[in-house]
């Protein structure tokens, strides 16, 4: 079942003006409740122990223990932590990392405030928000626009009709690296859920029909 209202929201990002003012406003909208903050990956991930709220609002770029590394410790703790990078970094190395270390979502810090509202309720609610310019590069990353072997073996798992899970389990990866994944391949293939992007796999060649039996 999808999480529900109110949120509990835990923010962390090492600038007090910046996440103090988030979390006032954030807190002040209706449905949501801010159960902390914290200013480093260490005390994030006690206060994530200590509370387990619903979704974080994370930064990438903090002192000592990364946002990247905050949420690597906490979804070792609590594989199903939602926690949704919100930050100033568009590099694609930091985008990937935090979708691979297991980051619901990747939104910048550029985002309008009510795209903010909606993604914090989409991680909240066990969706990927991503921005449109992080979609993009996800979409973009290889030169020649084809898919990564990882995710030509997700496609085909797609394919054969296994659920998340179950595909996370037969690659021996977490279930939100294989969301990371099928979120890319939504993108790539334009897709708006998985039976498309089977659909787009066999129209681009991408998957071949099964033999006759």
């Amino acid at each position: 079942m999808h999480q529900t209202e109110p949120f509990r929201v835990l923010v962390i990002d090492d600038h007090p003006l910046f996440r103090e003012g988030l979390a006032r406003t954030v807190g002040r909208e209706p449905g949501f409740t801010i159960v902390a903050e914290a200013e480093d990956g260490g005390l994030a991930a006690e206060l994530w122990r200590r509370h387990r709220p619903d979704v974080g609002l994370v930064d990438v770029s903090m002192p000592g223990i990364d946002g990247i590394e905050t949420v690597r410790q906490i979804v070792s703790v609590d594989p199903q932590a939602k926690l949704l990078m919100l930050t100033s970094s568009e590099q694609q190395h930091d985008v990937l990392a935090a979708l691979d270390a297991g980051a619901a979502g990747y939104i910048t810090k550029s985002v309008r405030y009510g795209d903010l509202i909606a993604a914090i309720r989409e991680a909240a609610r066990g969706g990927r928000p991503l921005g449109e310019k992080i979609a993009r590069m996800i979409a973009n990353r290889e030169a020649s626009g084809g898919l990564s072997p990882r995710e030509q073996e997700v496609l085909e798992l797609l394919r054969q009709g296994h659920a998340l899970q179950p595909i996370a389990d037969m690659l021996e990866i977490t279930e939100r690296t294989v969301r990371a994944h099928v979120t890319a391949l939504k993108v790539k293939l334009d897709a708006a859920n998985t039976a498309q992007i089977v659909a787009r796999g066999f129209e681009r060649g991408l998957l071949a029909a099964s033999d006759p039996s």
